[in-house]
């Protein structure tokens, strides 16, 4: 990893308002789809590797660049590096697709891949995400487990 940050004065825009639950979302006995939204929100506050700002601030990830399918149980998020030569492109996309593994239930299929045409190394970062025993091998990485832990990590 870099020992100097690579984009010192990053654009950060306003969060968005919280969701507000409905009582048939909390009702477990009422059918309740994962959307667009609930997805974000997984997702939105984790912590930039280089600052201490979410991902929704820098406009890394924001709620229009995701796909859901609840019947074909695929979720696809594309994320936008705030620089085209970021070196943390591939750690923002671990750390977004670990938080989505762990938290969504094993059925759904998670891709996770750079907006197209923001990233110099788009398609290279996109295969290492995609590829399995990759993303594996970097987790079993006990440094890298751990940075990603402290991105994905509840912030209070």
């Amino acid at each position: 990893m870099p020992t100097e940050i690579e984009n010192i004065n990053p654009n950060v825009y306003d969060k968005i308002k919280e969701r507000v639950t409905t009582a048939n979302e909390e009702d477990e006995n009422v059918a309740d789809p994962f959307d667009k939204r609930e997805i974000f929100d997984l997702i939105r506050n984790i912590t930039d590797p280089e600052h201490p700002l979410t991902l929704e601030e820098l406009h890394v990830v924001q709620e229009g660049l995701i796909r859901i399918s609840n019947k074909q149980n695929s979720v696809f998020i594309n994320f936008t590096p705030t620089i085209p030569h970021c070196s943390m492109a591939t750690l923002i996309g671990l750390s977004i697709r670990v938080k989505l593994l762990r938290s969504l239930p094993p059925r759904f299929k998670v891709t996770v891949e750079i907006t197209p045409g923001t990233h110099a190394s788009e398609q290279a970062v996109n295969k290492q995400l995609a590829d399995k025993e990759r993303v594996a091998a970097a987790l079993e990485n006990k440094h890298l487990a751990e940075v990603i832990n402290q991105c994905i990590a509840a912030r209070g």
